[in-house]
């Protein structure tokens, strides 16, 4: 019996009692890292396996925050008057390496080196696959009208495999950029197109940031989505899908004989303009791929506080943190357990320290606010995503979602980046609670990162709700720690606890993120998508875009 069925029934909110409001003293601030190390020091305990969705140390995890939820008196809001929204998922992973085999037009045969050349990656279809086609290169695979620019111009890709670059222009905006770098968005293009399937390739700057060897690890690690309504996996772009990731090495035998050498690709595509030339390449690829599937429940995890303005109750402030991570993967230095104690225990305690505070003010916010945690964010934003489309809020409007992921608690952080935060009106709540704090927004560090579409708050701007994610920024000698734990220990097993966490840094981080929900549940105005923002124009309604 799955461990969530224990708090799955409805429970009664305790009565919310609402305190005379403190002010944050040291007293204070030594409580609250108290409580971030007590929070974190459970979900990133071996004991619950690493966290991933569906697995029996999830839902440990799930039912501590239900717990911790109930004991704040949040009113339950999952399904059925319960703290659980279940997500239904599918999980598929590769039951071997594959074949991958170059086909030049005499009929002589290169093979793919399996982890030199070529790794399988996520598989994004649910079923064996078997294909031999063409290879058309399409540069970036960019399609943006806004820009003028359609990297298909010219190109018959129709029931051919197309060949993209990672990664978008440097010269775009940055979170545009990772919207158009974002393999979900290159697939999709691939497939209004004809094509059948999508080879992605490395540039030697990705390399340089994260060697290609290191995907061996977990290449065979389960990829996710969630069950539609008549049991079908959702999939976006179905018709062509994932086959592999190519490294340096692969794309120079996959560019051999072309028209346009590798060399000259690279080039061009790493200039700020990013518009390397894109033609047909010589060879055929034959791709044999064969997936093992299993359905899986899991759950995303909802406490409220009702708003007390009886005009802004039903509009919803929705502070999100995703409660997964990676599992067990193959040891390095004799440890499998990946124990995800920044990625993600950091954001999760980030988000009960929110809910604490705002039951310890003493006054309760204007606009309802509804503190979620999310499953399935390492398998593709998947709880995210289901909650988006299938709100468990009813009728009321979500208005704003704040995304707590991963917040590099090794230093005091002196500023943060802010992520889409002036494309809406939240921009001036973030910028107001920051100057409370004394902390900086500094613009993105990472460019090349697309770190804007890889967390949870990508999918409620997909849904037209505007959002922000915070990420603690490089002052303070902030560059060194956070490029330390990104080609260090990100999703391996020393993310745990016996990294140097700075737990007042972390009641720092969860009193800035509680300044701007405050901000955001009190103000008169629902945050607006400013006027002929990018993706407010793609993907809001017209209610949500201010008029100037």
């Amino acid at each position: 019996m799955s461990v969530l069925k224990v708090l799955a029934a409805p429970v009664l909110a305790l009565g919310l009692a609402w305190p005379v409001a403190a002010q944050q003293t040291p007293d204070e601030t030594t409580r609250s890292a108290g409580n971030m190390k007590a929070h974190i020091g459970f979900l990133a305990s071996d004991l619950l396996q690493g966290r991933e969705a569906g697995s029996p140390g999830f839902d440990v995890a799930a039912n501590y925050v239900a717990s911790q939820f109930a004991q704040l008196g949040l009113k339950p809001a999952g399904a059925n008057g319960g703290w659980f929204q279940p997500v239904p998922l599918i999980a598929v992973r590769p039951k071997d390496e594959g074949r991958y085999v170059l086909r030049g037009a005499s009929g002589a045969e290169t093979p793919l080196v399996f982890g030199e050349d070529v790794l399988t990656g996520r598989l994004s279809a649910t079923r064996d696959i078997a294909l031999s086609a063409p290879l058309v290169f399409v540069g970036f695979g960019v399609v943006a009208p806004e820009r003028g620019r359609d990297d298909y111009r010219g190109l018959d890709v129709r029931g051919k495999i197309v060949v993209v670059l990672s990664g978008a222009p440097a010269a775009f905006q940055t979170e545009e950029r990772a919207y158009y770098a974002n393999a979900r968005t290159k697939r999709a293009a691939a497939a209004a197109r004809g094509a059948i399937g999508v080879i992605g390739v490395n540039l030697p700057s990705d390399e340089r940031r994260r060697p290609f060897a290191q995907g061996r690890r977990t290449w065979q690690a389960w990829s996710m989505t969630w069950r539609q309504v008549d049991g079908k996996p959702f999939d976006a772009a179905p018709g062509a899908p994932a086959l592999g990731a190519l490294s340096v090495a692969g794309a120079q035998k996959l560019f051999a004989g072309a028209r346009r050498p590798w060399a000259e690709v690279v080039a061009a595509a790493e200039k700020p303009k990013g518009d390397p030339p894109r033609f047909a390449l010589p060879a055929r690829l034959d791709v044999t791929l064969h997936a093992e599937t299993r359905t899986i429940e899991s759950a995303n995890v909802a406490g409220m506080i009702e708003g007390s303005d009886p005009r802004l109750k039903d509009e919803v402030v929705v502070l999100s943190a995703h409660l997964d991570h990676i599992g067990v993967t193959p040891p390095v230095d004799g440890d499998g357990i990946n124990n995800g104690a920044l990625d993600n225990a950091a954001g999760v305690a980030t988000t009960l320290e929110v809910a604490r505070a705002f039951v310890d003010s003493g006054r309760r916010p204007r606009r309802s606010i509804l503190f979620l945690a999310v499953t399935g964010e390492e398998k593709g934003l998947l709880g995210a995503e289901y909650f988006a489309r299938n709100p468990t809020t009813g009728p009321a409007t979500l208005v704003a979602n704040v995304d707590l992921d991963m917040p590099i608690l090794l230093y005091d952080f002196t500023d943060v980046v802010a992520f889409g935060s002036d494309r809406s009106g939240v921009g001036p709540a973030v910028q107001r609670a920051a100057a409370r704090m004394g902390v900086t927004v500094s613009p993105d560090p990472l460019p090349e990162e697309g770190n804007f579409t890889r967390s949870d708050h990508y999918r409620f701007v997909e849904a037209g709700v505007p959002a922000v994610f915070l990420m603690t920024g490089f002052q303070n000698g902030g560059e060194a720690k956070f490029r330390g734990f990104l080609s260090g220990c990100y999703h391996r097993p020393c993310d745990d606890l016996n990294q140097p966490i700075d737990y007042v840094a972390g009641a720092k981080f969860a009193r800035l993120n509680y300044e701007i929900a405050r901000e955001l549940a009190d103000v008169d105005r629902r945050p607006l998508w400013n006027k002929g923002d990018f993706f407010g124009t793609k993907f809001a309604k017209p209610a949500a875009i201010a008029d100037r």
